[in-house]
């Protein structure tokens, strides 16, 4: 049986950094503990980012690696004792594709600290559907949800509404009954399918996406934004006394420019949401909670399965903002 396996694979080309889909053998793979037969990747804004070539963020970080922060997959040997064969596992971030070979290969070594047990109620492409744009969503409804803001408490705002992680946080969010509204750029060609996630009203991105008063109208109980800069900016001067802003994106720009007065006025609370190095138990708690109350079936409408070597034009689609929703890469395919 022969030991070789496609990846995309980054690697320095004429002193360029290029990912490329070639073949591999196990003896490329690093001396990891957990063996794992991958079944599932995804394609996120950071993907996009690792395969560009003029990214103003360096991802792969050591070089050659291969791509892919998430991968989903069944375990096939292990010399951890938390680990057996046959065990349905995922991975997000952890510095895959960035430290560490990731998700768009059909085979991985990983190590064990890194790995999450797929929940029961879910299945290895949906655990992908799902992914870090997912399970970063349930950290921001988690960090909410902690910070005692209740659905009658009022509107929740949503920015970068269509995304990866928009459209997740629209899903749990109208299932723990909050008012969700949702912003995006694409309100004529994506309302309809907003709504249908859950999300009571829909607003252009051109109502936030501008130079904000210190203070604005008392608007929101709490904020979900994916998108950074001046939307950021215009969330915060708007969220109600003592609301949070969870910050998790920056679609919109790295920079925002606010002011003190929310937050000494008005006791608002911003949250940076960080899904890389998040500790294990807090993965856990997500993904047990997005077993608990995610709609699969409208998780079901918001993705698309694409074979392995249509990751690098799709990268390049979601760094134009052209992909809906999430992407899930059969590595198989």
């Amino acid at each position: 049986m022969s030991d070789t396996f496609n990846a995309i694979v980054f690697d320095n080309i004429d002193d360029v950094k290029k990912g490329r889909l070639t073949e591999l053998t196990s003896a490329d793979l690093p001396d990891e503990k957990v063996h794992v037969d991958v079944a599932y990747s995804t394609v996120n804004f950071k993907d996009g980012l690792a395969m560009f070539e003029h990214s103003p963020v360096q991802i792969p970080q050591t070089m050659p690696l291969i791509g892919g922060i998430d991968l989903s997959g069944t375990v096939t040997e292990s010399a951890d004792s938390n680990w057996q064969a046959g065990d349905r596992v995922l991975v997000n971030g952890y510095g895959l594709s960035e430290r560490h070979d990731g998700g768009y290969a059909q085979k991985a070594r990983i190590n064990p600290d890194f790995i999450i047990r797929v929940p029961d109620a879910i299945s290895l492409e949906q655990a992908m559907a799902i992914g870090t744009a997912g399970y970063t969503a349930m950290l921001c409804v988690l960090a909410i949800e902690d910070h005692g803001v209740k659905p009658e408490d009022g509107k929740v705002l949503v920015t970068g509404a269509s995304g990866g992680v928009g459209t997740v946080a629209i899903n749990l969010l109208s299932a723990l009954g909050y008012e969700v509204v949702a912003s995006s750029g694409r309100v004529a060609e994506n309302g309809d399918f907003l709504k249908g996630l859950g999300a009571s009203e829909i607003i252009e991105r051109d109502e936030l996406a501008r130079d904000p008063k210190a203070m604005e109208a008392e608007t929101w109980s709490a904020v979900i934004d994916c998108v950074g800069g001046n939307t950021l900016a215009s969330a915060i001067a708007q969220t109600k006394y003592a609301g949070i802003v969870t910050m998790c994106g920056l679609t919109g720009g790295a920079d925002f420019k606010s002011s003190v007065i929310p937050f000494i006025l008005r006791g608002v609370k911003l949250a940076g949401i960080d899904s890389v190095m998040a500790p294990i138990e807090i993965r856990q708690r997500a993904w047990e909670r997005l077993a608990e109350i995610l709609d699969l079936n409208k998780l079901a409408e918001t993705y698309s399965v694409e074979p392995l070597e249509n990751v690098p034009d799709l990268a390049g689609k979601i760094l134009q903002g052209q992909v809906k929703g999430r992407v899930v890469i059969d590595v198989n395919a």
